[in-house]
C-alpha cells in the first residue's frame, strides 16, 4: 500500500465517501488529538505517483515512510475516536438524560442543537410548552390541596354523606397529585438539563401521554373542587401570608437555574427576533418576581414586641383525633391535652333530654344501622333518650380511623373508645365544670312536630343552670337571644356572624365565633378595642394557628389540641427590617449570578458562529480542540491518475501515534 497526502480543511474531521468507480477504497476520516493531517489511498502505482525531482512528492513520500505512519492502527484509531467523543460529549450523562426523556439511549439517535438552530422541532416545542403549562397547573393544584389539609376531614365526611361509605379520599387525592407533580417536575428537569447540554429535545410518546393525563387531572380536580368547595381558595390566599416569602426565594432560585440554558441558546441564536423574544420574556418574569414582595402582606411581619399572647385552645367536639368525637372520653382527652374550652353541638331527644350530636342523623357516628336498621335516616331528635342509650358511639372511630391516629392509641384507650355511648348535655357540662373549662355549643332546633320544638331553649337552660356556672358558657344560639340574656345575663353571648360594633354591643355580644377564612388583623383589633374577643374555627394546622396568633385572635377551636398546645412561638415571624433584608439579598445575589451566567456564555460562545457565504463554520465550542488548521496540513495534492475524486473523499485526518 502506498500513501497519498491531500487534505481539505473542514473544521476538525471529515466524512468518509463511498468506493469510487475504479474500486479505490477511501479510508475513514478520524478525528483525534492532534498532530499531522494526511489522507490515505491505495492501489496506486509508485512509479506513476512518485516521480524523481518532484519536491512535493518527495516530501510526502518521506512523511509517509516515517516510523510514526507505519505504526498507525486504523481499527484502534476508530475506537480511540469513539472514546474521545464519549469523553467530550459527557456521553453517559447525556445518554441518561436523553434516554429518560425521549428513550434515546444511543448517541446516533439524538442530535445537538447547532448554533443558530432552534432547540427542537415545532412539535417538540409544543410538547415542551405543554410540559411547562402542566408543571404550573399541577403545582397549583398540589399547593392548593396540600394547604387544604386543615379541612380534609370535612371533605371526607362530605363524600361519606354523598356516597354512603367511608374512604379517605382526601389523602388519596393528595398522593396522586404529589405523584403526578413529581413526574412532571422530573420531565422538566430532564428537559432543562438537555437544553443545558445543547441537545435537541425529543419527548417520547409515552411521556406525552403522561403529560396529558397530569394536565387533565389537575384541571378537572381544580374545577370540581372550586365548584363544591370554593371557600378553600380563601385558605390558599391565607397560606400565602405565611409561605409567600419562601415561595419568592424558591421562584428566584428557579430563575437563576433557568438562566443557564436560556443564556446558552440566547447567544447561539442567529435571529434577533428570537433573541429579543426569549430574553424579553425571561426578564419580564424575573423583574416581576423581584417586585412581588411590594404587594405582599402578612400579619407575621411585625415590629418586635408587638406580638400578643397565644390564642387559647377550644377542643372541637373534644379531642376527635384521640377519641370518638362528642363523647365523654373525647372531652376528657381535650382537658388532658391542655384545652381551655370545649365545643359541641346539642340536640333535644324526643322525650326532652338534651344530648350531644353534630349531624342531623345518627348514621355517621353510631351503629344505628345495626340497632335500628329501618330508622337510619331519621332525624336524631326523633329518638328517645332510652333508645339513644342503646347505641354505640365509639366503634365507628376505630373502624374508619378518620384522622389516621387509631394506631397510636394505647390498649386501654382502645378499649375505652370501643365502649363509648351518646352522652347527654348534663354529662358534658359536668366534665367542664369539674375541670373549670369554658363550654361553647350550638343548639339544633327540633323539626316541626317535635314535642319540644317550642321549648327546647328552656329545657337546655335548665340543664345548664343545674350543672355549671353560667359564666363558663359561651351561648351561641341566636334565636331568642334577648330573652335568654334577660333570663341569664351571666351567659357569655357569642355571635357566629360579623356585624358593626354598634349592632354587636346592642345584642350584648362579647365574643365572635368566626370561620378562620374571615381572619383579619384589622377587624380583630377593632373588635378588641371594645372588649369583643374573637374565636376562630376550625384550625388544626400549625401554620394556620401561627397566622391566627399573629393576627390577634383570642382563641381557636381545633381538632388537634394535643399538637397546637405544644407550640410556644409562631412558626413564621420576622420584623419588617429582617424581611426587607431577606428580599434585597435574594434579588441582589440572584441578579449577580444571572449576570455572571450570561457573561460566561457570552465569553464561551463569542467566536462560535461565523459565516462564510452560506456555509457555517465552528471556530469554538465543545470540539474546537479538534479543529484542523491549514498549518497542520503537510501537503495538498491529488493523484494525476484520478483528477476527479469521489465526493467527500478528501478529508482532514489529524493523527496521534504511540511511539
Amino acid at each position: 500500500m502506498k500513501w497519498l497526502t491531500g487534505s481539505r480543511v473542514n473544521g476538525g474531521g471529515g466524512v468518509v465517501g463511498p468506493r469510487d468507480r475504479d474500486g479505490i477504497k477511501w479510508l475513514t476520516g478520524i478525528t483525534i488529538l492532534p498532530a499531522v493531517t494526511i489522507l490515505l489511498v491505495s492501489s496506486v502505482e509508485e512509479e506513476q505517483l512518485w516521480g524523481p525531482g518532484d519536491r512535493v512528492k518527495t516530501k510526502c513520500r518521506a512523511v509517509v515512510e516515517s516510523k510514526l505512519v507505519t505504526r498507525l492502527k486504523l481499527g484502534k484509531l476508530k475506537v480511540v475516536r469513539r472514546q474521545l467523543l464519549q469523553r467530550y460529549e459527557h456521553q453517559p450523562f447525556v445518554s441518561c438524560l436523553a434516554g429518560l426523556y425521549g428513550c434515546q439511549w444511543r448517541r446516533y439517535q439524538r442530535a445537538r442543537a447547532q448554533p443558530g438552530e432552534c432547540c427542537c422541532s415545532q412539535v417538540e416545542c409544543g410538547s415542551f410548552g405543554l410540559l411547562i403549562v402542566t408543571f404550573f397547573l399541577s403545582f397549583l393544584f398540589l399547593y392548593f390541596w396540600s394547604e387544604a389539609q386543615n379541612d380534609y376531614i370535612d371533605f371526607d365526611w362530605f363524600n361519606f354523606g354523598t356516597l354512603g361509605f367511608w374512604f379517605p379520599w382526601s389523602r388519596v387525592l393528595l398522593v396522586v397529585a404529589a405523584a403526578l407533580f413529581t413526574y412532571i417536575a422530573l420531565l422538566l428537569v430532564l428537559a432543562v438539563c438537555l437544553l443545558s447540554e445543547g441537545q435537541r429535545l425529543y419527548l417520547h410518546w409515552s411521556h406525552k401521554t403522561g403529560i396529558m393525563v397530569a394536565l387533565a387531572f389537575s384541571v378537572t380536580a381544580t374545577a370540581i373542587l372550586s365548584d363544591i368547595w370554593s371557600k378553600e381558595w380563601k385558605t390558599l390566599l391565607l397560606s400565602l401570608q405565611v409561605t409567600a416569602p419562601f415561595l419568592h426565594v424558591a421562584a428566584v432560585l428557579l430563575m437563576v437555574i433557568l438562566s443557564w440554558p436560556i443564556a446558552l441558546h440566547f447567544f447561539r441564536m442567529n435571529k434577533k427576533v428570537r433573541q429579543v423574544a426569549v430574553l424579553g420574556l425571561y426578564l419580564s418574569v424575573l423583574f416581576s418576581l423581584y417586585l412581588v414582595p411590594l404587594g405582599m402582606y402578612s400579619p407575621c411581619i411585625k415590629e418586635a414586641g408587638t406580638l400578643g399572647p397565644a390564642p387559647t385552645l377550644i377542643g372541637h367536639r373534644g379531642a376527635p383525633m384521640l377519641a370518638p368525637e362528642n363523647t365523654v372520653m373525647s372531652f376528657e382527652k381535650a382537658v388532658e391535652a391542655g384545652g381551655e374550652g370545649l365545643e359541641t353541638d346539642v340536640t333535644i331527644s324526643y322525650d326532652g333530654v338534651p344530648f350531644l350530636m353534630h349531624d342531623s342523623t345518627l348514621k355517621r357516628t353510631t351503629n344505628v344501622a345495626d340497632v335500628f336498621p329501618n330508622r337510619t335516616h331519621l332525624d336524631a331528635s326523633m329518638f328517645s333518650w332510652a333508645e339513644l342509650q342503646q347505641l354505640n358511639a365509639g366503634d365507628w372511630f376505630l373502624l374508619r380511623d378518620p384522622f389516621g391516629t387509631v394506631s397510636s392509641l394505647s390498649e386501654a384507650d382502645w378499649s375505652q373508645a370501643q365502649n363509648q355511648s351518646v352522652p347527654s348535655l348534663a354529662q358534658f357540662l359536668e366534665v367542664a365544670a369539674s375541670s373549670g373549662r369554658l363550654v361553647l355549643f350550638d343548639l339544633h332546633k327540633p323539626p316541626y312536630g317535635h314535642p319540644y320544638s317550642q321549648s327546647y331553649i328552656n329545657n337546655t337552660l335548665q340543664v345548664v343552670h343545674a350543672h355549671i356556672n353560667s359564666s363558663q358558657v359561651l351561648w351561641l344560639p341566636s334565636e331568642d337571644r334577648d330573652l335568654v340574656h334577660a333570663v341569664d345575663p351571666e351567659l357569655q353571648q357569642t355571635s357566629g356572624e360579623k356585624a358593626s360594633i354598634q349592632e354587636l354591643t346592642d345584642g350584648h355580644i362579647i365574643r365572635l365565633n368566626l370561620h378562620y377564612s374571615t381572619m383579619s388583623q384589622q377587624q380583630f383589633s377593632k373588635y378588641q378595642s371594645v372588649n369583643i374577643s374573637t374565636n376562630l374555627y376550625v384550625i388544626s394546622q400549625q401554620w394556620l394557628y401561627t397566622l391566627a396568633w399573629c393576627a390577634g385572635a383570642q382563641s381557636v377551636t381545633t381538632n388537634s389540641i394535643h399538637i397546637l398546645s405544644s407550640i410556644n412561638k409562631p412558626l413564621f415571624l420576622m420584623t419588617p427590617e429582617e424581611y426587607s433584608l431577606m428580599w434585597i439579598l435574594t434579588d441582589a445575589v440572584s441578579a449577580f449570578l444571572i449576570i455572571a451566567v450570561f457573561i460566561f456564555h457570552w465569553w464561551r460562545e463569542r467566536g462560535l458562529p461565523f459565516w462564510s457565504g452560506s456555509r457555517q463554520t465552528h471556530e469554538n465550542g465543545p470540539y474546537s480542540k479538534f479543529r484542523t488548521d491549514s498549518s497542520e496540513v503537510i501537503c495538498v495534492r491529488w493523484s494525476p491518475l484520478h483528477p476527479d475524486p469521489p465526493a467527500g473523499a478528501l478529508i482532514s485526518l489529524p493523527l496521534v501515534f504511540n511511539p
